[in-house]
């Protein structure tokens, strides 16, 4: 994908370097699935270990340790490849990831506010947040573990980069247009949100059984991955796709696919609790956003997916 030299957008936000507390889980958002597992509920700590770890904490403190900045990192200390900013966070010097991220975003852009203008509408542009390990969002907690996603209650896309480590030695899904695919898929769930489709959705789930929310949450990622395919369709017909970057957006859509995660995970696949969809279906509909590159062809909710 030849990205180097074309417009970046401005609507990024970078939290990187920021040492925020976790907490409650994400919910009510929409994003890509990682094939981990739920963490233990139940448990706890008991008062006297909570006082105890207080204490521990402010003697480091009074010693100038700030345990809360080693464990997420160290990142009061700078390392090589690394600046300080303004606010006293750190993030990479000559940062291409970040730098890679705008333009694909900047790319986004581009194609919706085409798509949108020829519907006789305006496109709100998303912001993209780019954070390290954790951060709040309208949604809950955004953490690393739960993969890129878009939080419709404040229209952002929330990226760990790191995830495209994750994609690529994890997934085996390399290349820098799997990585676009991936941005482009949580635009998607945006554009989704402005058209009225994550609205009802989110609604009609509430009536919903699991099995009934499951089934329908395939059909709107799978729309989202057809969204992504047209934005892939626009972004080729500018002459920036390389030979095989189509084949790199297919394999990343491949190796999410529920079926794949699970089997990769436990060794075995529990159809219903599909909520993402398959490998075959994730592939087949970005596949079909790009040849059509027409919203038409992204109807997920009528017939079989």
């Amino acid at each position: 994908m030849e990205w180097k030299g074309r417009r970046q957008s401005d609507n990024i936000e970078d939290r990187r370097g920021d040492p925020s507390m976790g907490g409650l889980g994400r919910s009510g958002g929409f994003g890509f699935p990682t094939g981990g597992g739920m963490g233990r509920r139940g448990g706890g700590l008991s008062i006297g270990t909570i006082i105890f770890l207080v204490v521990i904490y402010f003697i480091l403190k009074a010693m100038g340790i700030d345990l809360l900045q080693v464990m997420d990192g160290g990142m009061t200390t700078n390392g090589p490849g690394y600046e300080q900013s303004e606010s006293g966070s750190q993030t990479p010097a000559n940062d291409e990831m970040t730098a890679f991220v705008r333009t694909v975003l900047a790319e986004t852009e581009d194609t919706w506010n085409g798509i949108f203008k020829s519907l006789g509408r305006q496109y709100e542009e998303p912001r993209l947040v780019l954070f390290s390990g954790q951060t709040q969002s309208a949604c809950g907690f955004a953490s690393a573990a739960t993969g890129p996603f878009y939080c419709p209650s404040d229209h952002k896309v929330y990226l760990d980069t790191a995830f495209f480590n994750q994609l690529s030695r994890q997934f085996g899904a390399s290349g820098d247009f799997a990585e676009a695919y991936v941005v482009a898929h949580e635009v998607g769930h945006h554009v989704q949100n402005l058209l009225g489709i994550l609205p009802k959705f989110n609604e009609a789930r509430q009536r919903m059984s699991e099995a009934e929310a499951n089934k329908m949450s395939v059909r709107v990622e799978l729309q989202a991955d057809c969204f992504a395919g047209i934005w892939g369709k626009f972004t080729d017909q500018k002459g920036i796709l390389e030979a095989g970057d189509l084949e790199e957006a297919l394999n990343a859509a491949q190796q999410i696919g529920d079926d794949r995660l699970q089997k990769r995970s436990q060794g075995y696949v529990v159809p219903e609790s599909f909520n993402h969809g398959t490998s075959e279906q994730r592939a087949r509909w970005f596949k079909r956003g790009f040849d059509s590159g027409q919203l038409s062809a992204c109807d997920t909710f009528s017939g079989p997916v």
